[in-house]
């Protein structure tokens, strides 16, 4: 069998994850029992705005702590995170060349409610492989384990305190001139501004 790799579940993931994916695109593993680690990008992304990098965090509910399995954090919403994250995609993607035409399937994760972070994550996740046109297969962990032997782990190398472990390329961004290149931002950046040369990208 391939060497494989194991991934967690982000939300709008960092370009370096898809680069991953594809890399160990024949023996993927989900993480679906680990505990859920704050600050990390299983619930915050990063986007261009035109004042530079802006994270957009997805709020969850009280004592959704270390000790909670990560399939059982639940969505906070307490305040209207949703219209928030909306309303911030369009102001620094709508002069983009492609937002337009992903709009409308993203548009659903912004006004339909998910319980659990886990599944909201996952189904976006779904939906970018599908605008990549990567068609992925995955299996999940099951139970969580320290180490899996024969698969490389980005549970936490991938990680917003961490720079890429590859280079990023440059490709242009809207905010480039004003802010010069960000790089490994969400996915949706390189999507709203290459379209789909992004697959040929990664």
């Amino acid at each position: 069998m391939e060497k494989g790799a194991i991934f967690p579940l982000f939300y709008l993931p960092p370009i370096e994850y898809f680069s991953k994916l594809i890399e160990f695109r024949e023996n993927i593993l989900i993480e679906n029992a680990e505990h859920f680690p704050k600050q990390s990008y299983r619930n915050r992304a990063g986007i261009h705005s035109p004042n530079g990098r802006l994270n957009l965090i997805v709020p969850v509910m009280k004592g959704s702590k270390d000790h909670t399995s990560v399939k059982d954090v639940r969505i906070s919403y307490d305040f209207r995170w949703q219209r928030l994250h909306w309303t911030s995609l369009q102001t620094c993607y709508r002069s983009s060349a492609y937002f337009e035409f992903y709009e409308d399937d993203f548009s659903v994760f912004y006004n339909k409610k998910w319980d659990f972070l886990f599944d909201y994550n996952e189904e976006l996740l779904n939906m970018v492989l599908r605008l990549l046109n990567l068609p992925l297969t995955y299996h999940y962990t099951g139970q969580f384990e320290k180490e899996h032997p024969g698969y490389e782990d980005f549970r936490s190398s991938i990680h917003p305190k961490r720079s890429p472990v590859k280079p990023v390329n440059n490709y242009f961004q809207v905010f480039e001139s004003r802010n010069g290149f960000l790089p490994n931002l969400s996915i949706v950046d390189l999507l709203f501004n290459q379209g789909p040369q992004s697959k040929l990208y990664l």
